[in-house]
């Protein structure tokens, strides 16, 4: 009788080492007790707006974190939604104790992508999360129509001011836009004839004091354009127009170039007027 008495005592002293290695990783051993559904907490009335996960034990039904959220480490932090990873904390971080989560979720797609509504998302997550909204509200889900950014029609982000000025001096007009597709901008010359009937002048034509300048930025899909004319002359007082465009549509803005003869001339300074 003796080796079945001491083959239960050894029984005995492995099944902590057994239930250990069974546990979930970074729980404590002792941390999963046998699993009483009856015992969970229920879930929010109002849904969970991320859906649900089985807590770390795989016992109790509990909300799935969203992005940015605590995750893991202890059962009460729970598990990421889909599409989201638990990234794990740095060891040795401070307030990392036994009941501190192991990490936050972060997105596992890390790019922006367009929905179906038109809507940019700087993530899949963020789309994901923006439809389980919409479908609690009644309302029709969102899905992903691409990748990048949703096109989208230029506009001005920065319009041309009026300027006053004197013969013979050096100024510019500058003008920002921003579109997806990037637009392509150009400058006109609003030419009005009789009956207020106006044509546009293309520039720069064959004007040997006019230049046009044109960058990419400073944003993406951002475009800068200038004219620049020197000296000035009276024939280049007139309205100019700022005109971008792309395959979803056009946007303009204007400004007037004024000419004068002495600086004098010039008026009190309105808003949005250079000299």
């Amino acid at each position: 009788m003796q080796p079945i008495v001491a083959s239960s005592w050894l029984l005995l002293l492995l099944a902590p080492l057994l239930a250990a290695s069974q546990a979930p990783a970074g729980e404590p051993a002792a941390a999963c007790a046998p699993c009483q559904s009856a015992l969970c907490p229920p879930l929010p009335a109002k849904g969970c707006p991320l859906g649900k996960t089985r807590d770390s034990c795989g016992c109790c039904w509990q909300c799935a974190r969203g992005e940015g959220e605590a995750c893991e480490g202890a059962p009460r932090w729970g598990h990421c939604a889909a599409g989201l990873l638990c990234s794990k904390r740095r060891k040795g971080k401070a307030g990392a104790g036994r009941a501190a989560p192991s990490g936050v979720c972060v997105c596992k797609s890390r790019y922006p992508v367009c929905g179906s509504d038109g809507l940019t998302y700087p993530t899949a997550c963020k789309l994901r999360a923006a439809s389980l909204r919409a479908e609690s509200r009644g309302a029709r889900p969102i899905v992903q129509r691409s990748k990048g950014s949703c096109e989208q029609g230029p506009s001005i982000v920065t319009p041309p001011k009026d300027i006053w000025n004197v013969t013979g001096a050096q100024i510019f007009l500058s003008c920002d836009v921003m579109g997806i597709p990037t637009p392509v901008l150009t400058w006109n010359k609003i030419l009005r004839g009789q009956y207020a009937v106006q044509r546009m002048e293309l520039l720069p034509g064959d004007r040997d004091n006019l230049a046009i300048q044109t960058r990419g930025g400073p944003e993406k899909h951002e475009v800068t354009g200038w004219v620049l004319i020197s000296p000035l002359s009276k024939d280049d007082a007139g309205e100019y127009e700022c005109h971008a465009s792309n395959s979803k549509g056009e946007a303009t803005a204007s400004a007037r170039i004024n000419v004068i003869d002495a600086l004098q001339d010039i008026p009190v300074t309105k808003e949005g007027a250079e000299l």
